[in-house]
């Protein structure tokens, strides 16, 4: 699935280096094809008043569309 700049996606992953889990939301922000291979997306991750805490690049499979029977949640962002 090719998801459109500036989507709201899900990630489906941890990423403890950044100190992201898995249900958090991102924003989709570049599309990297891959010809041989898996494509990858650059996301921004925003804190809940709307401040970035990390743009990162994952492959395509580490996100998912955000869906209408999901509502959002807050956590705390702890150093990692």
């Amino acid at each position: 699935m090719k998801y459109p700049l500036f989507e709201e996606v899900v990630l489906l992953i941890d990423i403890p280096s950044k100190n992201l889990k898995q249900g958090d939301v991102a924003t989709v922000v570049e599309f990297h094809p891959v010809a041989n291979g898996e494509n990858g997306y650059s996301i921004e991750v925003f804190n809940a008043v709307g401040d970035t805490i990390a743009v990162i690049t994952v492959a395509e499979s580490a996100i998912k569309p955000l869906s209408k029977d999901e509502v959002f949640n807050v956590r705390l962002l702890l150093a990692a």
